[in-house]
């Protein structure tokens, strides 16, 4: 099961996320104390591996304390989409007897109380059925049946068949525009009251309302048949193979020196508090690693017992030792057999470590030494820099927080975490930039067994090649957590400025680096931009249509406003004016007006608008994509809010954004900030998933290839001089 999004109502400070949609890999970026920790609290208290208890003080949000105590039926604060695998969904379509797309999705929420609910929210119930479909059935077979001729024997039947359905007909036409079950219910009996047994055996009129009789039995059916949602075998499926949900905010480093005997006891207790805790579960992992138990090497590494007996003689007050016999030969062969036994298993615990951390760990080439010694367990540290061997908490809390990490996950991944969904809270605080970029690439691996989300504000924990996995954290204006997938959306917004500003600080940075090793940057105006780009790019490269001889980044400048500004810092970077793609509407056609006649003066081809590309003016960048792969999307993106499809009335040859936007007024939809981002995700999933959407739409991928092909023809000798 793979978490597609969530909710959090009512919990802490957030009182309403919103629907949060989630990636392989999603990153909640925000100030401190902005709330990113009470989103991933209600997620993980779900479906907890281990601890999550609800605690009423602490969760419940302080301004409605008192009302939510005072609850007969506790609210619900967290409610998540799961997508089911195809096993499951199987399973599931058998018991329940309904198609497999009713059930692809699950809903689960809990409340307060510790109750869930679990539903299929494309398997709605129907309980009623729209009055034209039930008249034009009766009514097909009123006129069918008064059309047949019938000899003297059956003229009694017909009659009584045709009243019977002018009745009904009648009592429809009168009514609502909805029909119940109950309604339907009635309809049959009275079909039923026709005794069919009158007709001829080569009758005519009887096998045709034979077929309305069992038309509306069907109905019926129809309209009283349990949803999946009732079906209790069903919900205990999706319960039991739901995704346990593991939250890290306290790696609890290593000690570089471990009492053998006081790490037993902990992993005994539990009673811990949460930094014993957190250090007991990382040595756990570390001494599975080793392939050991912690009494195992304590035993191994044992002599002989020398039992010490100290006596007072109560007489002279004298202290007395009697002292076991000292080992023989043979204990002492055994005692040395199993100490060079531990001594191998340690060394090649050491070797693996080594070989297997250098993979995630670029900041230099270490190697780590399991010791052990008596009741002491020790580890130690070296690397080409420093050959001399020193004790892990010598060495930088950067390193010691990775290898903890990086243990726990290696090992608690593979074993009892295995397709659990990650929840890390402020990871790699402490590590440097250069290692929390790694720490990303290392997310990226391990989200291919292990959903993640996890919470930042250094912009070297967000991939600027994936910002459409990232959501803005700020706090509103009414103090509550708000969520947005809209980095654009902080302009005259304090709160939300300061929240992406990690997003736009690793933007930068990714031009800096792009910059230094040779790539091609592309100026688009925003985050939707980048993500409409990237997906097109990937299924050029994919198919063979675009083969470049350099990596082709699109840089968002933050609207058109921006283009101006980060224009001159490429330019003084590359040395070459940069290609500039802006949509077609008027904003974009004065901009590119301006940096024609100026900056761009005599380079006017690399500026590039959508409607040079398509021929259709007034084009966005959404435009680059048939109208008839984007439509419906656009249809489960408002999906709840109409009763008319969009892509029903949505034109072709004509621009999408505005026909969406006057859609929406249309029907008094308030698009959500950052609609156009979610729709750029949800077009990148389509077209990545779909091997070929577009294989019979040549005149889209010529589209494609023409704007690509213009991207990789740099005239390396553009004019500078009026750019910078």
């Amino acid at each position: 099961m793979k978490l597609t999004k969530f909710r959090v109502q009512n919990f802490r400070s957030v009182v309403d996320s919103g629907w949060i949609e989630t990636e392989n890999v999603t990153a909640l970026i925000g100030t401190n104390e902005s709330g990113k920790t009470n989103l991933l609290t209600p997620l993980w208290k779900l479906n907890p591996a281990k601890g999550g208890e609800i605690n009423p003080l602490a969760d419940y949000p302080r301004k409605r304390f008192n009302d939510i105590r005072n609850m007969d039926k506790k609210p619900v604060f967290i409610e998540a989409l799961f997508e089911l695998d195809d096993n499951l969904v199987k399973q599931i379509a058998s018991l329940a007897e309904v198609p497999v797309d009713h059930i692809r999705i699950a809903k689960v929420t809990r409340d307060f109380a510790g109750g869930y609910t679990v539903g299929f929210p494309n398997a709605a119930s129907i309980h009623f059925l729209e009055k034209k479909e039930v008249y034009s059935l009766i009514s097909d077979a009123r006129d069918d049946i008064s059309a047949i001729e019938v000899g003297k024997s059956e003229e009694v039947l017909k009659a009584s068949m045709l009243s019977t359905l002018d009745t009904l007909i009648a009592e429809i036409s009168r009514g609502i525009a909805s029909i119940t079950s109950m309604v339907l219910k009635s309809y049959a009996e009275r079909l039923n009251t026709v005794d069919l047994d009158d007709g001829l055996k080569r009758s005519m009129i009887v096998p045709r309302f034979g077929l309305v009789v069992d038309a509306m039995n069907e109905m019926v059916v129809r309209v009283s048949k349990p949803t999946p949602s009732s079906n209790v075998q069903a919900r205990d499926l999706v319960r039991k193979n739901m995704p346990t949900f593991v939250y890290y905010s306290n790696y609890g480093n290593l000690d570089s020196e471990i009492y053998l005997p006081h790490v037993l006891d902990n992993m005994q207790r539990d009673d811990l508090g949460s930094r014993e805790e957190a250090k007991a579960r990382t040595l756990k992992v570390l001494f599975e690693f080793v392939k050991l138990q912690p009494k195992e090497i304590l035993e191994l590494g044992r002599d002989s017992p020398v039992i010490i007996t100290k006596t007072v003689n109560q007489a002279n007050q004298a202290l007395s030792e009697t002292r076991s016999p000292a080992p023989s030969d043979e204990e002492i062969r055994e005692i040395a057999a199993k100490k060079k036994e531990r001594e191998v298993l340690l060394t090649s615990a050491s070797a693996d470590l080594t070989a297997k951390f250098r993979d995630w760990w670029r900041q230099g080439e270490y190697r780590f030494r399991f010791d052990a010694d008596g009741d002491h367990f020790r580890i130690w540290v070296s690397d080409d820099k420093r050959p001399e061997e020193i004790e892990l908490e010598g060495r930088s809390t950067g390193l010691q927080w990775f290898l903890s990490f990086y243990l726990t996950f290696l090992v608690e991944s593979a074993d009892d975490h295995k397709d659990a969904i990650l929840l890390l809270d402020e990871p790699g605080q402490s590590l440097h930039p250069l290692a929390q970029r790694d720490l990303s690439k290392f997310f990226d691996n391990l989200s291919l067994n292990n959903q993640i989300l996890y919470t930042a504000h250094s912009p070297f924990l967000v991939d600027s090649d994936h910002l459409d996995r990232v959501k803005a954290v700020y706090v509103d204006e009414n103090g509550a957590t708000v969520v947005s997938s809209d980095l654009r959306a902080g302009v005259g917004n304090k709160a939300q400025s300061n929240s992406i500003y990690p997003v736009n600080a690793a933007v930068g940075l990714s031009v800096s680096e792009t910059m230094l090793e040779g790539c091609q940057p592309i100026i688009v105006e925003g985050p939707s931009d980048q993500v409409f780009l990237s997906a097109i790019k990937t299924y050029l490269i994919r198919k063979g249509q675009f083969t470049p001889n350099r990596e082709t980044v699109f840089v968002p400048s933050g609207g058109v406003r921006g283009v101006s500004a980060v224009m001159p810092i490429l330019a003084a970077k590359t040395e070459v004016l940069p290609y500039i793609l802006l949509d077609s509407d008027k904003p974009g056609e004065d901009m590119a007006k301006n940096l024609k006649s100026h900056a761009y003066q005599g380079q006017s081809e690399r500026v590039i608008m959508v409607s040079d590309i398509i021929g259709v003016a007034g084009a966005e960048i959404e435009d680059l994509f048939s109208i008839d792969l984007i439509a419906p999307i656009v249809d489960r993106l408002l999906r709840g809010h109409q009763d008319e499809d969009f892509s029903a009335s949505a034109k072709k040859g004509e621009p999408i954004i505005p026909q969406i936007e006057a859609y929406a007024k249309q029907h008094n939809i308030q698009l959500p900030l950052g609609w156009k981002v979610d729709l750029a995700k949800r077009v990148k999933l389509r077209i990545l998933a779909d091997k070929n959407p577009y294989e019979a739409d040549t005149q889209t991928l010529l589209r494609w290839k023409l704007l690509f092909e213009k991207f990789m023809h740099p005239n390396e000798n553009g004019n500078l001089e009026s750019a910078i």
